[in-house]
Formats: structure tokens, sequence, C-alpha cells
């Protein structure tokens, strides 16, 4: 079993990616916006009932899916700069031991403002149908977050992902279809 972590800013295509691993093979997908969205209906996004629910339901899915023995990609957003992100990262992944793996998307702000209006990205995410909103949230994660890894940069999420295999890919001009095969013959070389 194994937890395949896939990390990037937002719409940059975790979620589209995910599934298509998902659809190749044994993994599991539970993305990030499956937890999100069931709290929007009752508390509102940030508010601390949200957060410790949000919290909870991930720890607890992530640790039912280790115990069970299923292979699993969770999608998440890290600032990778923040220390408590990349805490709250390495908790979440606990349960799978040393059989963590990541993969980290990389896009550049256009392509990701085009694949924030996709209509498979605002039918799974009722959080994003405002896209004037959601647009806004793009850039202002952007310019306020460093979401991809430097390497050779000492900061928090540098340092929890060097514990782990880790792969880079630029899916700017890549399908999901394509970048889930690459990742599937990346997993195969983990053993």
């Amino acid at each position: 079993m194994r937890l395949l972590l896939i990390l990037g800013p937002p719409a940059v295509g975790k979620m589209t990616v995910g599934r298509a691993v998902a659809e190749r093979s044994s993994y599991r997908l539970f993305h990030n916006h499956h937890s999100i969205e069931m709290l929007l209906d009752v508390f509102d996004y940030g508010t601390p009932p949200f957060r410790t629910l949000n919290t909870e339901i991930r720890t607890r899915v992530i640790e039912e899916a280790a115990a069970s023995g299923a292979d699993l990609v969770f999608t998440f957003v890290m600032g990778m700069d923040e220390d408590d992100e990349a805490a709250y990262l390495e908790r979440l992944a606990a349960p799978y031991g040393d059989r963590v793996a990541v993969v980290e998307l990389v896009a550049d702000l256009d392509t990701r403002l085009v694949r924030n209006r996709t209509e498979h990205r605002l039918a799974e995410k009722r959080s994003k149908r405002d896209v004037e909103w959601s647009d806004a949230n793009v850039r202002e994660l952007e310019a306020d977050y460093r979401m991809t890894s430097e390497p050779g940069r000492d900061a928090p999420g540098e340092r929890l992902l060097a514990r782990w295999p880790h792969l880079v890919v630029d899916n700017t001009d890549l399908d999901a279809e394509e970048v889930a095969d690459r990742i599937g013959r990346w997993l195969v070389t983990l053993g």
C-alpha cells in the first residue's frame, strides 16, 4: 500500500490527474475538496469548526485507508514556507509510514486560470463556481504563497518533501492521462 500525495497550486490539475491515476491503477482518490465541499454546506470556509472538522475528516479517511491496506491518492495545496502546513501534511501521511510518494504538479498562472474555469472542475467543486471570486483567489494565493518547491531551498516544504520520493511534472502542455501514465511508470520504479 502507498499514499501518493499530489501537490501543487490551485487549478494546476491535482484532482484531474489524481482521478486519471485512480482509473489506471489500484489507487483510490481522496481529493482535498471531498472534505471541503461537504463542510461548506454547514460552516463558512476557514472558521474554527470548519478547520477542526476538515482536519478530522481528512485524518480519519487517511487512517482508515492505511489500516485497510488501500493505495490512496490525496491532493493538497501547500505553502512551502509554512511550518504549520508541512507539519499538517506530515501528520496526515503518518499512517502510511515510509510508503509515501509525492508528485508535484506545476503550471504557469495563465494556464491555471484557464483550468480554473473548466466544466469538470466546476462540477466537482461547488465552491469554485463563482469564477470571478475563484480567479481572484488563485491570483491572491499565487501572490501570497510559494506553492511549488525550489531545489536547494531550506524551507519547511522542501525539508518535508526530501523525506519521500518526489517527482515534479510540468503539466502545462500535458493532459491528465499523459501525466497519469508518467506517474504510473515512476511508481513502478519505487517498488
